[in-house]
């Protein structure tokens, strides 16, 4: 039944405006039920009282709200990461993680059930793939999250495709996602509040890169030369590091746009001195910021978190040597397995 149903979330507004015009409805209703579904995080037609009994018929009819039902949510210990299990149409599972941070709240989101990208290191990786995820879907976790802060009268301020799956392997539905959450007359995320991260798909690069969507690119390095960074991370194989950083180089250029590359950190492996400059090399003159990021733990991989003083160093030589800045990620939720790399369904 679900199939044949258009699902609210996975329409612009744009859209909404020439369905509502083939259906012969004034476009003021659209404004109300735009309202009605980012605003007011309506969860259901009946929670939209000033819509026209016609009007709801109509989409209880031909629509319907994608929104997802909780199986599971858990609290980290930490006090600030929640994780929600959402479960989707067709049964499959999604993890969704809430962050606060000192003024903001962020949503990190999944673009796909599981991920066919296969990076050693993550739980969703070790899981495998199942499917993409539909506009709608990806849309309705943004709004998950912003229906749990509306109570508190907060807002959700950013959204970080860093959940399960590989964005740019699902490139039109969470562009079509990016535009919904982006409008200014719904949840009206900024572009610079939203930030897409991937493993190094360089035909996804180099389309946003000719479309020039102005979203924060995030590309997931974690080694600096071609066969290191292939035995993490296997699609490496098919588009090769050189490859990589010269759609990088090209992403750069043309859209003006400086890039965070993602470097996990796995003590012994990747995290000494010289891994620390060739790092320096490869991104030099480059418009670049390193994102250290101390591996977190999952049952599939043996490597361990690098010391603090080991990302020290690294972040030293890459400020000194290089004049690259970078970052220590903040370790968020490792307890409820909602750290980086972490999602999985079990």
């Amino acid at each position: 039944m679900h199939a044949a149903l258009l699902d609210l979330y996975a329409l612009t507004r744009p859209e909404l405006t020439a369905l509502f015009a083939r259906w012969e409805f004034s476009p003021v209703h659209v404004a109300r039920l735009w309202n009605y579904l980012y605003w007011e995080c309506a969860d259901s037609l009946s929670a939209m009282p000033k819509l026209p009994a016609k009007v709801r018929r109509r989409l209880a009819a031909e629509t319907r709200l994608g929104v997802l039902p909780t199986a599971l949510e858990t609290d980290s210990s930490d006090g600030f990461t929640r994780k929600y299990l959402l479960t989707l149409a067709d049964r499959a599972n999604i993890e969704t993680v809430l962050m606060r941070f000192t003024g903001r709240v962020t949503a990190c989101i999944s673009s796909q059930v599981g991920c066919a990208m296969g990076c050693v290191f993550c739980a969703t990786g070790q899981m495998g793939y199942t499917r993409h995820l539909t506009p709608g879907e990806i849309v309705a976790q943004a709004m998950h999250v912003q229906r749990t802060l509306r109570p508190h009268r907060q807002r959700l301020r950013n959204v970080v495709l860093m959940g399960m799956g590989e964005p740019l392997h699902n490139y039109e539905a969470v562009m079509q996602a990016v535009d919904i959450l982006r409008d200014t007359n719904g949840l009206a995320l900024g572009a610079e509040r939203i930030t897409l991260s991937t493993v190094g798909v360089v035909p996804g690069i180099l389309r946003l890169a000719r479309e020039k969507r102005p979203v924060h690119l995030a590309v997931s390095l974690h080694a600096a030369t071609q066969a290191a960074r292939a035995a993490l991370v296997p699609v490496a194989q098919k588009w090769p590091l050189d490859e990589l950083i010269g759609a990088c180089r090209t992403y750069s250029q043309t859209t003006g746009r400086r890039i965070f590359y993602e470097w996990a950190l796995i003590e012994g492996k990747n995290d000494s001195a010289a891994d620390a400059r060739a790092v320096g090399r490869l991104l030099h003159g480059l418009p670049a910021q390193v994102n250290l990021i101390p591996l977190n733990p999952t049952a599939g991989y043996a490597g361990v978190p690098s010391r603090s003083e080991a990302a020290k160093r690294f972040q030293h030589i890459l400020a000194e040597e290089f004049k690259l800045p970078s970052t220590v990620r903040q370790r968020r939720g490792l307890d409820i397995a909602a750290g980086c790399g972490q999602l999985a369904v079990r």
